[in-house]
């Protein structure tokens, strides 16, 4: 444990970012699954599930959570893998 002041309370800061990013990134995967079981279903909401993942996907990237090369290869992988499913 630390005894500075000042490192006491970076370590209180870096706890929260986080859980902070854990949360942000937990939901990153349940969009993507949820995407995923959608479009499988040929579901009608596929394309606004599909939106949301993307657009939780850039978020991510736009706050550094995730790397913007990990946020477009998974957009990337995401749509190859829901235009394979609709062929």
């Amino acid at each position: 444990m630390a005894n500075i002041k000042s490192q006491i309370k970076r370590n209180k800061q870096n706890e929260g970012r986080r859980l902070r990013n854990k949360a942000v990134k937990s939901e990153l995967k349940t969009r993507i699954k949820t995407a995923v079981r959608v479009a499988e279903a040929h579901d009608e909401t596929a394309l606004t599930t599909l939106q949301q993942a993307q657009k939780r996907l850039d978020d991510a990237a736009n706050k550094r959570i995730i790397h913007k090369n990990q946020a477009a290869r998974r957009k990337s992988r995401l749509m190859k893998r829901l235009n394979k499913i609709e062929d």
